[in-house]
């Protein structure tokens, strides 16, 4: 497939594999330059650059943790200084530690709410202020059925992702008339790291279509939030989950 230049920088946090790496692709493979973030795996975070190149794209790496605040302004500082712009902003960085709520300890909890939400605060603020001042922009959360869906042992991610749907929506009212949208992508069962000890036969049944999702899937619709295409589309939240919800 030919790559259409598009002269859009964009940011994926968490991008060394799964969904960000599906993400990072394809909107290598849609024209932008991809700045591919991880925290520890950078191995990882050279295979999507790679993967990156190989769908005729450019990209570069951009190591930071999202829980630190000035990590992630120094960041997205640095990205504006190196490109001029920053168009696309995906915050897909996000982690799991289950565990029943009366159980769940502290670290467990803080764990995912900061990776999660607090990482959604650290990379979006900065970067909104960015966007606002070149009048043109789009983020992108990547939420989960776990925001919609009582999940037992969840409580932790369930909070995490309703939080980032509901702060996504108020921040798209706040900058919709001033060119910069804001939309969350809800990923059902995926086929991930993330998911391979769970009963998949078993969840299949669960799943209308019959099938757990591939992350080529949510990253298409990622990447055509992040288009002109969905020019008229902010405050969205949109379920890819095979009809579950």
């Amino acid at each position: 497939m030919q790559t259409r230049r598009t002269n859009k920088v964009g940011l994926v946090s968490g991008g060394s594999g799964g969904i960000g790496r599906a993400i990072c692709v394809e909107l290598a493979r849609n024209g932008s330059f991809v700045c591919v973030n991880y925290m520890k795996n950078r191995v990882g975070g050279e295979q999507t650059l790679a993967e990156v190149e190989k769908a005729g794209g450019k990209g570069e790496l951009c190591p930071f943790d999202v829980r630190d605040r000035d990590a992630a302004a120094t960041a997205i500082h640095s990205i504006v200084e190196r490109h001029g712009r920053l168009d696309i902003l995906v915050n897909n960085a996000g982690t799991i530690a289950d565990g029943l709520f009366m159980t769940m300890s502290p670290e467990n909890w803080h764990q995912v709410i900061d990776t999660s939400l607090h990482g959604f605060y650290n990379l979006t603020r900065p970067a909104i202020e960015q966007m606002v001042r070149q009048k043109s922009g789009a983020v992108v959360s990547i939420s989960s059925a776990a925001a919609l869906v009582p999940n037992r042992g969840q409580s932790n991610y369930a909070a995490a992702k309703a939080g980032l749907n509901a702060a996504s929506r108020s921040l798209a009212a706040e900058v919709a008339r001033l060119g910069v949208r804001v939309n969350v992508v809800a990923p059902g069962l995926i086929e991930t790291e993330m998911i391979q000890a769970a009963p998949k036969e078993h969840i299949k049944n669960l799943i209308p279509m019959a099938r757990i999702g591939q992350a080529e899937e949510v990253a298409a619709v990622v990447a055509f939030l992040c288009s002109d295409a969905a020019s008229y589309m902010t405050g969205q939240i949109v379920s890819v989950n095979g009809g579950m919800l």
